[in-house]
């Protein structure tokens, strides 16, 4: 099968990090629920959470975290700064740090979530990077976004992903 062949440097087992984005949750005003959802949901897939940070919404402190999330793992998830608002900024940064977008995530990203939530989907600004070769995942914080991200998009090709971004030359 055609499918196969294109899988076949696929890797099984992938390191992921986590930058969350919240300057409630960073000040400790908020719980941290995505760590643990996180956590559960790549294990739960035979993959590990290497590495997990909190920062506020701060282009700086994103941007630090962003880079040795990238320096550590192949895939890196970012929670939270997606929207529209002025303090929404983890989007614009991370954008700010790739070569190249994979604006397939986002479009399925926001076709799946319109299909839950209705039109509320269209002010999402998730979206995919590379950055280093490494996949970035920028998605909103809720729960909801994250599992989705995750059950729907990032861990059914991951592997496949991982192993071509592998094969880069030189």
């Amino acid at each position: 099968m055609a499918g196969e062949e294109h899988r076949r440097h696929a890797v099984e087992k992938v390191d992921f990090c986590l930058v969350v984005t919240s300057t409630r949750v960073y000040r400790g005003e908020k719980p941290d629920k995505l760590t643990p959802l996180v956590k559960g949901l790549v294990e739960g897939r035979g993959h590990r959470l290497a590495a997990s940070t909190i920062v506020p919404n701060d282009p700086a402190q994103i941007q630090e975290a962003v880079g040795k999330a990238v320096e550590r793992c192949d895939v890196v998830i970012v929670t939270g700064g997606t929207g529209p608002s002025p303090r929404d900024v983890s989007i614009d940064v991370v954008a700010s740090m790739a070569h190249r977008e994979l604006p397939g995530f986002g479009e399925i990203f926001r076709l799946l979530t319109y299909q839950r939530h209705g039109p509320v989907a269209w002010l999402s600004r998730a979206s995919a990077y590379l950055v280093d070769w490494r996949l970035v995942a920028v998605v909103p914080g809720s729960s909801d976004a994250v599992r989705l991200a995750l059950e729907e998009l990032l861990l059914p090709e991951v592997g496949h992903l991982v192993g071509e971004l592998r094969r880069r030359p030189g």
